[in-house]
């Protein structure tokens, strides 16, 4: 009989799994006790791309200002006629001056309809008159940025020294990491960029593949390239704005979903992998990327059937070049055709293979789907350990596989621990919290969690080379990659209309 494997406590803080779980915590508990951090601000919006849209302003003000003389509102209609004029002379400071202005104007007016007409312009004007490059590239945003960078400088070298990695190497290479993702932050803050929806994890993805495939990434850099590390504290972070009632609402539609896409793709997977000459081992670890969540899943079904590492490592490859173009296409696809939140979240959670791409096409999609596309793929996760279980029982019986039956135990091993984190996290910020007190941490924690997740996506580009996956094992195993996520993409397409869609179930709503 094989040894029992007992509890290795070390884990807790030698696995990123675990140490993101910590840092994310530690985070938390600093906000939560009242510290306070202003982010470096990375919106601008060039001279030109102002006055083309103060054009468009102008009818609007004209609009207001004959508005407010007719129901005698004088203030409003002095600052409105005012905006105008530095509209026509194109002096976007006064612009913006006379915006603030008109700001304070809409806040003493007795009518609403007036009021709210002018508080909104103004504040629009204001805000994009303010934002310069001259602003971001300003002393202090810049010593922000640097503040910035060393309080992740710090965590990030606190999580490798107890994980037992070179804390030296990972010192050096971090602040070129973290330039990197400053410059993702910039490109997507400009407002002709941001119009078009291509956000700072898009250039960040850009920026690492453009590197990766042609000068490369030195040896000392990439011990600090730690894509699961960043993306898992960042998804711990999320947990204190996905609340529970989220998850309660959408973890029951995500898991018949889960079960439904699982059985259908997996077996599909196989059928395929089979007709194109590949064995059931290498069929099982690409089924299961495909199938339930991409990396986590492959390395797990790997482990259950003792497959061969060169084909995990094949799996893990294909997953995360075909991530690439998914996060980039499919919630462009969903706002391009209308789809509600609730469904782009559910196909982009069903259908993306790695979390922290799920979260970066979520993110794209919009705040609403990016909170269903992470429930969804949280309850595909859960049922990592149940599938590696049945794998490792069918590959006993078919004598292909050596060794004990995985037991409970080896279930809770292969199950991602930050997952737990982030249910813990939704749970006190969900009913332990005001939603005052809430709010007030969030309103740091999320632009931190968005560093973290860009982080990541610059090292998921840093990571992959194009040249060493196209001739990867004759082609076969990619193809069958290919033909079950179209599969994949489809059905998944038509469950969560079922699901989400308001066909089966009640639209959940948040």
């Amino acid at each position: 009989m094989a040894e029992q494997k007992s509890i290795d406590w070390t884990t807790l803080w030698k696995k990123d799994d675990w140490m993101s779980v910590w840092i994310g915590f530690i985070i938390l508990i600093v906000f939560m006790a009242g510290a306070t951090f202003k982010l470096p601000g990375w919106k601008w919006m060039g001279d030109g791309a102002f006055f083309d849209k103060v054009s468009e302003l102008t009818p609007m003000v004209e609009s207001i200002a004959k508005e407010a003389e007719t129901k005698g509102e004088a203030g409003i209609q002095s600052q409105t006629l005012a905006l105008k004029a530095a509209f026509s002379a194109r002096d976007r400071k006064a612009a913006g001056d006379v915006a603030g202005k008109l700001e304070k104007a809409a806040k003493e007016a007795k009518d609403k309809d007036v009021k709210k007409k002018a508080d909104k312009i103004a504040k629009d004007v204001k805000g994009d008159a303010g934002a310069t490059i001259g602003k971001v590239l300003s002393g202090g945003n810049l010593l922000k940025a640097l503040y910035l960078l060393i309080g992740l400088w710090i965590l990030g070298a606190i999580g490798m020294a107890c994980m037992g990695m070179p804390v030296g190497k990972f010192t050096a290479g971090f602040p070129i990491i973290y330039v990197l993702s400053a410059l993702s932050f910039f490109v997507a803050g400009n407002a002709t960029v941001s119009y078009y929806g291509l956000e700072v994890v898009f250039w960040a993805l850009l920026f690492g593949l453009l590197i990766s495939n042609t000068v490369g990434v030195p040896e000392w850099l990439k011990t600090a390239v730690k894509t699961e590390f960043f993306i898992k504290i960042g998804l711990v972070l999320l947990g204190a704005e996905v609340l529970f009632t989220t998850i309660a609402k959408v973890g029951a539609y995500g898991m018949i979903q889960a079960v439904i896409v699982i059985g259908a793709v997996f077996y599909v997977t196989l059928w395929v992998a089979r007709k194109m000459g590949l064995d059931d081992e290498f069929a099982s670890i690409l089924g299961s990327a495909v199938s339930i969540c991409g990396v986590s899943a492959a390395i797990a079904a790997g482990g259950a059937v003792k497959g061969d590492q060169k084909k995990i490592s094949h799996t893990i490859s294909l997953v995360l070049l075909c991530a690439i173009p998914m996060l980039i296409f499919q919630p462009l696809i969903a706002k391009a055709v209308g789809m509600s939140a609730a469904v782009a979240g559910a196909w982009i959670g069903g259908t993306i293979d790695t979390t922290g791409a799920v979260v970066a096409a979520g993110a794209i999609a919009g705040d609403a789907a990016m909170a269903v596309a992470i429930v969804v793929k949280m309850a595909q996760n859960v049922l990592i350990g149940a599938v590696a279980f049945l794998l490792a029982i069918w590959f006993s019986f078919k004598g292909q596989a050596t060794g004990e039956k995985p037991s409970v135990m080896e279930i809770w091993f292969r199950f991602p621990k930050f997952v737990v984190g982030f249910i813990v996290v939704s749970i006190v910020f969900s009913f332990f919290m005001s939603e005052a007190s809430a709010k007030a941490v969030t309103s740091v924690t999320a632009g931190l969690r968005g560093w973290w997740f860009t982080l990541a996506f610059l090292c998921i580009g840093l990571d992959t080379k194009f040249k060493e996956l196209v001739a990867m094992g004759g082609g076969k195993p990619a193809a069958v990659f290919l033909i079950a996520q179209a599969f994949n993409v489809v059905w998944t397409l038509i469950f969560a209309y079922l699901i989400f869609g308001g066909v089966l179930f009640p639209v959940p709503t948040f």
